[in-house]
């Protein structure tokens, strides 16, 4: 996934995630959920084995 953050106008930030954009307030917003949102996508992640997948 492609992140981009750029200023759109005075005091208009935009965080684009490829094709969708979000617009905050502050560039530190912008850099604050773009942190997170990063941090989400590097973190381990597991997936429910089949068994449990095909009961629930």
């Amino acid at each position: 996934m492609k992140i981009l953050i750029k200023e759109v106008a005075t005091s208009r930030w935009q965080v684009r995630l490829d094709q969708h954009a979000v617009t905050f307030r502050s560039e530190a917003e912008a850099l604050a959920f773009t942190k997170t949102l990063e941090a989400r996508l590097h973190a381990p992640h597991q997936f429910p084995d089949r068994q449990q997948r095909a009961a629930g």
